[in-house]
C-alpha cells in the first residue's frame, strides 16, 4: 500500500487561510498573471498597488506550492550570478543597479510584512557567511568587492567571534551580513497574495492555464472550467512550467533543491547555535540552515536534476548535519521534502516582453525572495506606468538551455564543483 506523503514543514505549519475559488466561466482582465509564486504574487500586487484593480491571477495548485513556499527562507541581496562576474559582464554602473534593485527589495519586504500584517515568522538578524576552507582570502576579496563596488559592508567574525555563534569546529571565520532576514517562506506568499486580494486582484487556485493564444487584440487562457480574454499576460511559472510558450520554457532548467526540519532540539539548539541568524558556507554546493521558532534546526542543500523522496532526502541531508554539528547525531528528522527552482545558463533572472502584451518573469535561480521582489516592481511599472526599467536585464535573455542534454552538463558542472570543494577539504587536512 501506498504511504501517505508527510508534508514539508512549511505546509505542517502554515496558517489556515480559505481557499480562492477555481476560475469558472467567462471573464476579462486588463492583466491576467500566470503563477501563484513570489514572482508572480509581487507583480499582482505591485499592480494593484499602482491602481491597477482589473487583475487576474491563476495558479495551478494553491499559492506558494513551488518553490516559493519550499525554500530556505532566506531574504537578502543579490543574485545566483556572484557579484565579480556581475561587475565583469556589466561594468561597474550597470552591476551596481541591478544589485541596488534586490538591496530595495529587501526593504520593500520588510515593508509589505508591515504594511499588510504578513505573519510569517520573520527573525530579522542577519545572515552569516561561514568559511568552510581555512583560507580567509575568498571571504576578504568578497568583503573588499562589496565595499568598493556596491557600498555594501559585511562584518568579519573572527574564528573566536564566528564559534561563539556557531558552535561547530567545521569553519574557520565568516562574514556577517546584517541587512538580511529569514522567513516562514510560505505563510509569506500566502499574506502576498491576501494583500493583492484585499486590493482587488482576483486569485484563482486550481486554475491551471492549458492553452494561451492570441484572439484578436486580446490574449485568451483557457482552464478547465473557465477562460479569459486579457490585455496584459504574464508567466511566472519559475520551475513548474506551464506548457504554454516554448521559448519561455526551454530557457530554463527546473533543478531541485533538497531541505529538512529536525525534531524540536530544546536546549540543544544552543549547543549548536547561539544566534538566529541564518547560516550559509563558501563551498560551491554548500549547506545552508536556520533555527526555527520552535527550536527545529531547518537545514538545506545540493542541488539536482531530479526530485528525491523523503526519506532519501533525509539521508543526504542528515549526513551533511552532521559533518557541521556532530554533537546532533541521533537527531530525528521529521520533515524532508525537496523543489524545483528554475535556472537560466547566464544565472540570472529573465524579465522580457514580446512587445505584445506578453510578459515573464523566471530564472531566480535559489535566491529568489528578493529578485522575485524586484522583478514584480519593474514588471508592474511598466504595465501600469510605461517604465522602462525591466530593460536592465535585457543582457539576460532567453538564452536555450538546449534540454535535454542542458540537464546532464548541470549536473555535471555541480559534481565537478563539489569535487573541487572535496579536494580542496582534503588538501587541507
Amino acid at each position: 500500500m501506498k504511504q501517505p506523503q508527510v508534508p514539508s514543514y512549511y505546509r505542517a505549519t502554515a496558517t489556515p487561510y480559505a481557499p480562492y475559488a477555481p476560475l469558472q466561466g467567462r471573464h476579462e482582465a486588463r492583466v491576467v498573471v500566470v503563477g501563484g509564486g513570489y514572482a508572480g504574487l509581487n507583480t499582482a500586487l505591485g499592480l494593484a498597488e499602482r491602481g491597477v484593480r482589473d487583475v487576474v491571477l491563476l495558479e495551478r495548485e494553491q499559492v506558494g506550492f513551488g518553490a516559493s513556499g519550499r525554500n530556505g527562507g532566506f531574504v537578502f541581496a543579490g543574485y545566483s550570478l556572484g557579484e565579480q562576474a556581475l561587475l565583469d559582464q556589466l561594468g561597474a554602473t550597470r552591476a551596481r543597479a541591478l544589485f541596488d534593485l534586490t538591496t530595495a527589495a529587501v526593504r520593500r519586504i520588510r515593508e509589505r510584512m508591515a504594511k499588510y500584517a504578513i505573519a510569517c515568522d520573520a527573525v530579522d538578524e542577519g545572515v552569516i557567511w561561514a568559511n568552510w576552507f581555512r583560507d580567509p582570502a575568498v571571504l576578504r576579496r568578497r568583503q573588499q568587492l562589496l565595499a568598493e563596488h556596491y557600498d555594501t559592508h559585511w562584518e568579519w567574525l573572527s574564528q573566536g567571534e564566528l564559534r561563539e555563534r556557531v558552535r561547530s569546529p567545521r569553519y574557520a571565520d565568516g562574514l556577517y551580513e546584517r541587512n538580511a532576514l529569514h522567513l516562514h517562506p510560505l505563510n509569506y506568499a500566502t499574506g502576498l497574495a491576501a494583500a493583492a486580494a484585499g486590493l482587488g486582484v482576483r486569485v484563482h487556485e486550481d486554475s491551471e492555464v492549458w492553452r494561451l493564444r492570441r484572439e484578436g487584440a486580446h490574449w485568451r487562457l483557457d482552464t478547465p472550467h473557465g477562460e479569459l480574454l486579457a490585455e496584459q499576460v504574464v508567466l511566472a511559472c519559475g520551475g513548474y512550467l506551464a506548457g504554454l510558450r516554448r521559448d519561455i520554457d526551454r530557457a530554463v532548467l527546473p533543478i531541485a533543491t533538497y531541505v529538512m526540519a529536525t525534531e524540536p532540539l530544546g536546549e540543544r539548539l544552543d549547543d549548536c547555535l547561539r544566534t538566529r541568524a541564518a547560516v550559509y558556507d563558501t563551498r560551491f554546493a554548500f549547506d545552508y540552515y536556520r533555527p526555527l521558532p520552535d527550536t527545529r534546526l531547518l537545514w538545506g542543500g545540493r542541488i539536482s536534476i531530479r526530485n528525491r523522496s523523503p526519506q532519501a532526502v533525509k539521508r543526504l541531508l542528515r549526513r551533511d548535519l552532521l559533518r557541521v554539528f556532530p554533537q546532533l547525531d541521533g537527531v530525528r528528522v521529521d520533515y524532508a521534502w525537496s523543489g524545483l527552482m528554475s535556472y537560466a545558463r547566464h544565472q540570472m533572472p529573465q524579465l522580457g516582453s514580446d512587445g505584445h502584451g506578453l510578459w515573464w518573469a523566471q530564472a531566480f535561480g535559489g535566491h529568489g525572495l528578493a529578485p522575485t521582489c524586484a522583478a514584480g516592481e519593474l514588471l508592474a511599472a511598466a504595465i501600469a506606468e510605461g517604465d522602462d526599467g525591466w530593460k536592465r536585464f535585457a543582457d539576460y535573455g532567453l538564452a536555450s538551455v538546449h534540454k535535454p542534454l542542458g540537464f546532464l552538463a548541470a549536473q555535471a558542472g555541480y559534481w565537478w564543483q563539489e569535487g573541487n570543494d572535496w579536494l580542496k577539504t582534503r588538501l587541507e587536512g
